[in-house]
């Protein structure tokens, strides 16, 4: 796993790659601290970084991008997955490297609020459990993003759809709240889920008849479970999505909260994803 990390945090810095991501961080990061901090004197430092949530949207396909789908478009994943490497080695060097690169641009950001410090108190408490959960929060990305990296070879469909998956967990608490909270709603859209899971598993197995199986036996389970007790689907729609919702989490960190659920939900988020692309992988390495 080092030899990977250390090849691809190194191929940060030999592209133009490692350079724009730091650089659009750091500006972007500057220009809050000024107009938020530096420009209103004001001392918390929470504010810039829950103002800026959203530009990991934007950064992190940044990085993530180039991880597999390029290895996939140069064929040079052959050499990889012929190689004794394991494949969760592989999985996790490209993904601490793109953590660590995370990691060190965050860090840096840190002497904003320590120039605050040198001119009067700061919460620096609420501000280092704010730092806490936007690095969780970014790291949880990256694995999402990752994971669609090995889905494709073309990094720009890779960046655009990892850029279009953030959004739409950036916005689904605003989705839940449209969402129609009756029974049969409920019904509907949990079918559709199954429907959607099932075909994943066919693209990703391709078999149809085990794919079948599941999809059939898990559409029986919703519908049994609906008849014997429905009470259960009353706003399930809702409770579904907002149990997606990444953004909302962090929330409870820029209030200086140490919210141990969501640093257990965001571990878990990057445990699945991280454990989705090394399936996908594997599949690819014996078909």
């Amino acid at each position: 796993m080092k030899t990977i990390l250390d090849k691809e945090f190194k191929a940060y810095f030999t592209s133009p790659i490692g350079y724009v991501f730091m650089a659009f961080f750091l500006l972007i990061f500057g220009f809050y601290f000024t107009a938020i901090n530096i420009y209103n004197s004001y001392g918390d430092y929470t504010n810039v970084l829950a103002a800026l949530s959203s530009l990991l949207l934007f950064a992190i396909p940044l990085v993530t991008m180039r991880l597999l789908s390029e290895e996939k478009k140069n064929r040079t994943d052959q050499l990889l997955l012929t190689s004794p490497i394991h494949v969760k080695d592989i999985v996790l060097g490209k993904y601490f490297a793109a953590v660590s690169l995370f990691a060190i641009t965050l860090i840096i950001t840190m002497v904003q609020p320590a120039i605050l410090m040198f001119f009067g108190n700061i919460p620096v408490g609420k501000i280092l459990t704010c730092y806490l959960g936007y690095f969780l929060l970014g790291a949880t990305l990256i694995a999402i993003s990752l994971f669609i990296s090995a889905l494709t070879e073309n990094q720009i469909i890779s960046a655009i759809a990892s850029i279009g998956l953030f959004l739409f967990l950036m916005l689904i608490d605003g989705l839940a709240v449209l969402i129609p909270k009756q029974r049969i709603s409920s019904l509907v859209f949990l079918i559709i889920i199954v429907v959607l899971i099932t075909l994943f598993i066919y693209f990703s197995i391709k078999d149809f008849y085990i794919s079948s199986i599941i999809g059939l036996l898990g559409i029986g389970c919703v519908v049994v479970t609906y008849n014997l007790k429905g009470t259960l689907f009353d706003g399930l729609c809702t409770k579904i999505l907002q149990w997606f919702s990444l953004f909302s989490r962090f929330e409870n960190f820029t209030y200086g909260l140490l919210d141990i659920g969501a640093i257990v939900y965001y571990l878990s988020f990057i445990f699945i994803f991280l454990f989705l692309t090394n399936q996908t992988i594997e599949k690819r390495r014996w078909s």
